[in-house]
């Protein structure tokens, strides 16, 4: 049945402010901490009732990388966050020496203060439990947002808007051309994140992933422990003492831009659960054996949806030759990793092992993030900050991890920050002005 109606009402203008931000995950808060403590007045919205996204409501066990093996390419936002988070003993064993350029293991309750305290402490306006449900917009230009929340629904006015939902809903309801997964718009599999204890790391190992967690995938399968064959799993990381944080599993051909997919994909990683659990307890040795699961993610992973298309589109050339470019804001080296779109497929299978084994890079080594990939075409007071900035899909598959969100982050809010205390568009800045006010708060700018 297609049916609609028309649906009006007056509805209050709560904030009037220099900077509007969707969305406080990594990049989000990068993006209000940065904007607000540059004196700029901030009103973020969280849909959620705490920040960080996948790697707190998500459970997402692991940092990636934060830089080169010899730089730390997430400097700045990124590297003030890691320093607080290592202090409060959230990010491994407290005490050891840690090489900060690689990656860390996440105590998610940690790391929710973390982002408390640091958006707090900046001055930024905020509110949890509000979602973006409409923008309202004329010739490009985005005149007000409008937003739910338990007191009703508001609107919001600001100078310059910044999308950092990961999903480019903003850009997207603006107008804003975006492209989606491959040319067949097949997409990453999402991942419901997971919490485990009872596990004998002595028995298991004590690097970030543990034992290879893929070596019985294909006996499990032909025993019936597992609906499918996926062999591309990442396993289990050590988060302190007995309890490992699970990347495990897949949910195939979701679209984390749709809500009936992603109710899907959340019951069936919940039921997943079981099969991983008895997986882990019988074919992975005797360190996992008395494992339990003490829960999943409130949000499902979502590697891949929409990417924004701006004046620039980052593509895997750039990774090739570790491109530089004149509007750099942020340097990255993650590898290509687009995991497999479909289970029980070798020929997927082998290609991801293929391209995460070649398309990375040594130490030392990076490539550049223009500004351009920042700014969306056709719109003039917008900019766009996380997974869904302008790439290939290729290239979103490395600047998609928090790391890389926290750099495009921190650029979108010292851009939008500029442009709203000189009263032009984020496009129409000095990057001159920009790159140095990015050097000043620790931006790895070479």
């Amino acid at each position: 049945m297609n049916q609609t109606i028309t649906f009006q009402r007056n509805i209050p203008v709560r904030h009037d402010v220099d900077i509007f931000i969707a969305g406080g995950g990594p990049a989000g808060c990068a993006a209000a901490v940065v904007a607000a403590e540059t004196g700029a007045s901030v009103f973020l919205a969280e849909d959620l009732f705490c920040f960080g996204g996948a790697g707190t409501a998500g459970m997402v066990p692991a940092f990636m990388r934060f830089g080169d093996g010899i730089n730390f390419l997430a400097a700045g936002f990124g590297e003030r966050l890691l320093d607080r988070l290592i202090a409060a003993n959230g990010a491994g064993d407290p005490g050891k020496d840690y090489d900060k350029t690689g990656g860390f293991s996440i105590e998610a309750e940690v790391l929710k203060r973390v982002y408390d305290d640091l958006m707090t402490e900046s001055g930024a306006n905020f509110s949890f439990g509000t979602r973006l449900i409409a923008v309202e917009h004329e010739a490009g230009h985005i005149t007000r947002v409008v937003l739910a929340g338990k007191s009703g629904i508001f609107a919001v006015r600001a100078k310059v808007y910044v999308d950092t939902t990961g999903d480019g809903d903003l850009c997207t309801w603006a107008g804003a051309q975006y492209e989606k997964g491959d040319s067949d718009g097949n997409m990453m599999p999402g991942t419901l994140c997971s919490l485990w204890t009872n596990i004998d790391f002595a028995a298991v190992g004590r690097d970030l992933s543990g034992v290879p967690a893929n070596t019985k995938v294909e006996e499990a399968f032909k025993d019936g422990i597992f609906s499918y064959c996926d062999k591309h799993l990442p396993g289990m990381w050590y988060i302190r003492k007995n309890i490992g944080g699970g990347n495990i599993g897949h949910t195939f051909g979701v679209d984390g831009t749709d809500e009936r997919s992603l109710t899907e994909a959340v019951l069936w990683g919940r039921r997943s659960m079981l099969e991983y659990t008895r997986y882990y307890r019988e074919y992975l040795g005797s360190g996992y054996s008395d494992m339990d699961l003490v829960g999943t993610g409130a949000i499902l992973g979502i590697r891949e949806t929409r990417r924004i298309i701006c004046d620039t589109i980052l593509k895997v050339d750039a990774f090739k030759t570790r491109a530089s470019f004149p509007d750099e804001i942020g340097r990255f080296n993650y590898p290509v990793d687009i995991h497999v779109t479909r289970p029980n497929d070798e020929v997927e299978y082998q290609r991801f092992v293929k391209e995460i084994s070649t398309m990375c890079m040594g130490k030392g080594e990076s490539y550049g993030i223009p500004y351009g990939t920042l700014l969306p075409r056709g719109l003039d007071n917008v900019l766009v900050a996380g997974r869904c900035i302008s790439t290939d899909r290729a290239m979103q598959s490395s600047v998609r991890v928090m790391p890389g969100c926290y750099i495009t982050g921190q650029a979108a809010g010292m851009a939008a920050a500029i442009a709203a205390d000189t009263n032009t568009t984020p496009r129409a800045i000095s990057m001159t002005t920009l790159r140095s006010h990015l050097r000043k708060i620790g931006t790895h700018l070479p």
